[in-house]
């Protein structure tokens, strides 16, 4: 004859699968938002936040800055506009030269 498990061992049990099922679920959120992150990321990286086209790479002075090939909007990333700000004004003006329309 097989022993009957007590209430407290019944209460025990369910407790500990609810808690795997949670910490389960918790995982699952997890992954699921760095997958959307990721997707994201890919859906926006290098494009302009004005406009939505293509940004691409201008090097000037070791300091890489992002122009629009669509509304030719500039984009400086962290740091970038420090470095910028450090330029004397004959360097600002021929950083400004580089992105005026012809």
């Amino acid at each position: 004859m097989a022993n009957k498990p007590s209430d407290k061992e019944q209460e025990y049990i369910a407790r500990k699968e609810f808690e795997k099922l949670q910490k389960m679920k918790a995982e699952t959120q997890k992954k699921l938002a760095a997958e959307e992150k990721n997707k994201l990321r890919e859906l926006h990286y290098m494009r302009c936040p004005k406009c939505g086209m293509e940004l691409v790479e201008i090097d000037y002075q070791s300091i890489m800055i992002d122009k629009c090939t669509k509304c030719e909007g500039i984009w400086l990333d962290a740091g970038e506009f420090e470095s910028v700000s450090k330029l004397e004004k004959s360097g600002l003006d021929k950083l400004f030269s580089v992105f005026k329309k012809s």
